[in-house]
């Protein structure tokens, strides 16, 4: 019964995301063109509104489904790490013309073609799973 509240979320993500044309590709394009405010626009709101759910849930105290308290432990910042990920991320998200979580919502629609997207990111993700002891964290 929990996994149905994930599949809810998951259809609503879908949604919005669609409705919102966050994955459209060409409105992806415009926003590392510095052509349209569209995408900032969706990505500052989610900055917004997930700040203010973490506070809710700490100020409120709120449980997991399991029943444990909900925490997070923040990442130290180390600038040349995060650049260097960030422009992996964005180089990818550049070319590819979609984030991680649009992938799947394509996916769902019938862009079959995602599926290599899909997987190339599996490959990568687990290249550095492979590959982490040997890199300077």
């Amino acid at each position: 019964m929990k996994n149905i509240s994930f599949f809810a979320v998951g259809i609503l993500f879908g949604i919005v995301m669609t409705k919102s044309e966050a994955i459209s590709w060409y409105r992806i394009q415009e926003m590392f063109r510095f052509e349209s405010f569209h995408m900032y626009g969706i990505i500052g709101t989610a900055v917004i509104f997930s700040a203010l759910i973490i506070w809710a849930m700490k100020k409120f105290k709120m449980r997991t489904l399991s029943g444990t308290a909900v925490s997070y432990t923040p990442m130290k910042l180390s600038l040349p790490r995060h650049l260097l990920a960030g422009s992996i991320f964005g180089l990818g998200w550049a070319l590819v013309g979609c984030c991680p979580g649009p992938m799947y919502v394509l996916l769902g629609q019938g862009y079959w073609i995602i599926g290599l997207v899909i997987v190339g990111a599996l490959l990568g993700t687990f290249t550095y799973g492979q590959m982490r002891q040997r890199l300077p964290h």
